[in-house]
């Protein structure tokens, strides 16, 4: 479980140091993401983001 935990926190570092990267790129403004003003709060729904980061992924992890 430990191990677990390392690599949810290694998960969450690399995405938070990429974050910036990946929004000068685009990623965070396609047309299914959604972001919107709610409880004095702003929220940010990637959806199309994430399927498209997920195919990226998956692509790799099938031609590596």
């Amino acid at each position: 479980m430990i191990r677990w935990m390392i690599v949810i926190f290694l998960a969450l570092l690399l995405i938070s140091w990429a974050t910036p990267l990946l929004r000068k790129l685009g990623l965070g403004r396609l047309p299914g993401d959604l972001h919107f003003r709610a409880f004095g709060r702003e929220w940010f729904l990637p959806f199309a983001s994430t399927v498209l980061l997920s195919f990226v992924a998956t692509l790799i992890g099938y031609l590596v």
